[in-house]
């Protein structure tokens, strides 16, 4: 996407408004993504300052990003592919993002405290998988209201995160994804065994 064709802050409330309406990868182009995965890039380079996060908030995100969606062998994780980054730059310009991932963050450091002494990334790792596994799940909050919000949030998150992840290069190279290329044959489905 040429950067004299749209405006940083146009591309990025086009993503925004698109994640609004679901994943950002069913809303918005591919180019639009691309674009802010090289503003990342460029910033990466001299050492991400967030935009929006507050340190100890961009410290707790990054964790929780690297907690959904990890590296394992056959690919590097949403660290790696700049997922907390490319939620800093969205949520820097809405409004509602700044509400739903900064209240949400406050609201996991607080329910920490509550139950268990400390801020989230104080917590010992059983304290934070079990605070998790809490707002992981949409039933928890139906039993217990307090969890509500918590459930909210982290919903939300895992969605941008992912979105961040299968936006970056990393993540379409996981994919497998080639583009808009031609094939010269196409094999067709592979044979089902016992059929």
């Amino acid at each position: 996407m040429p950067t004299d064709a749209v405006s940083r802050r146009n591309v990025l409330k086009s993503l925004s408004v698109g994640a609004l309406a679901g994943s950002v990868l069913r809303a918005i182009p591919l180019e639009a993504a691309e674009y802010a995965h090289s503003v990342i890039a460029t910033h990466r380079a001299g050492g991400y300052v967030p935009k929006f996060f507050k340190p100890h908030q961009y410290e707790t995100l990054k964790n929780l990003c690297q907690t959904i969606l990890p590296a394992d062998a056959d690919s590097g994780g949403a660290i790696e592919a700049g997922a907390p980054e490319f939620i800093d730059l969205l949520t820097s310009e809405n409004p509602e993002y700044q509400l739903k991932l900064g209240g949400g963050l406050m609201w996991l450091d607080s329910k920490c405290v509550e139950r268990y002494g400390n801020v989230y990334l104080s917590c010992a790792p059983q304290q934070q998988k079990e605070i998790l596994d809490l707002i992981a799940y949409r039933k928890n909050a139906a039993l217990d209201e307090s969890l509500t919000y918590g459930v909210e949030f982290f919903s939300f998150l895992r969605n941008l995160t992912s979105d961040g992840f299968f936006t970056s290069k990393i993540g379409i190279k996981y994919l497998g994804y080639i583009g808009n290329a031609f094939l010269t044959e196409f094999p067709g489905c592979p044979p089902v065994p016992g059929v």
